[in-house]
């Protein structure tokens, strides 16, 4: 069968741990109904396509193959999650340096084929590649985005939740800037059912002691190292997310996240790509809300854009 009725074509380009997952990720959640695998291991991209058409005899029905970068001329959306990981011993310029000459590739790659694609960086250093990918390919600021901080604002949601005993889904909370070490956690703006996080605590009927925001905050931020130190890598989550992210488009849904994005003129960062909250439609981003943020959390942004910036400046050349 070659085809199925269209709800949106999604490609990805990387079938590591984090690419396969993310397609199975989006086939279960049935947010496809085409997805297309590209890998300079073509055998791979092959075999992953292969397993997962093996369960569509219990699925919804849909197309997962292993494609060319000529698929990526009709997709809703271009998924790139190809890089190496970081190694012991290797820092954040080398891995960006190496991670940026690929991309660039494949970023030009895509656009032999496609004139006006939305692509999802999810590769990291993710900010860096985003801004790379925006670049290289010409496209407006709102169709190249990347995962960013939105798998750290969910972390952060699910720490508060736990602590708070409420639903996740009730917990209304933003992580923004880099998604790394100088992320930073949107306290002011924090809120449960509507209700800011200061007046929730005030009121809480299980009065415990203050809440240790620094625990908090170190635990979302390190938790992807955790992960790591404890099964060798992170897939699960991510893949959730930028699931996430695709139905967004494709369902023209009009969603808040926190998604990495070139920037001008925010909170007096301009010039390079970070996360903030973004309204994401068919079209990709529709707007960035603007959070009204106290002092510190606005200094903290402004040494988030520095960071990034001086990562930019020394490890990409723009042709």
């Amino acid at each position: 069968m070659d085809s199925v009725s269209v709800k949106g074509k999604a490609v990805i380009i990387g079938t590591g741990n984090v690419g396969a997952t993310v397609a199975y990720t989006i086939m279960m959640n049935h947010i496809a109904s085409e997805i297309v695998l590209i890998d300079v291991n073509k055998e791979k991209a092959s075999g992953e396509a292969l397993d997962m058409n093996h369960g569509i005899a219990f699925f919804k029905q849909l197309v997962i193959r292993e494609g060319d970068y000529s698929d990526c001329e009709n997709a809703q959306v271009v998924i790139i999650t190809a890089g190496v990981g970081r190694q012991p011993g290797q820092t954040r310029i080398d891995l960006a340096k190496i991670n940026i000459a690929i991309i660039k590739e494949i970023t030009h790659k895509i656009m032999e084929y496609a004139s006006n694609p939305i692509i999802l960086v999810v590769s990291n250093p993710v900010d860096i590649l985003t801004y790379v990918v925006q670049k290289e390919s010409g496209l407006p600021a709102s169709r190249v985005f990347g995962s960013g901080t939105t798998l750290d604002s969910g972390r952060f949601r699910y720490l508060l939740s736990r602590h708070c005993q409420v639903d996740v889904r009730n917990v209304h909370a933003y992580i923004i800037g880099e998604h790394g070490d100088s992320e930073v956690p949107v306290w002011s703006r924090a809120n449960i059912a509507g209700k800011p996080f200061e007046e929730y605590c005030e009121d809480c009927p299980r009065q415990c002691r203050e809440v240790n925001r620094n625990k908090i905050f170190e635990l979302t931020k390190n938790a992807g190292a955790e992960i790591i130190s404890k099964k060798g890598a992170t897939y699960y989550g991510v893949s959730m997310a930028v699931a996430r992210i695709v139905n967004a488009i494709i369902g023209n849904e009009f969603a808040v996240l926190t998604v990495s994005s070139c920037v001008a003129n925010k909170y007096g960062v301009s010039g390079v790509a970070l996360s903030l909250p973004s309204v994401i439609n068919i079209n990709g981003i529709d707007r960035i809300i603007n959070l009204e943020l106290n002092k510190k959390e606005s200094a903290q942004l402004r040494e988030s854009a520095d960071k990034l910036k001086a990562v930019i400046d020394e490890a990409y050349e723009i042709n």
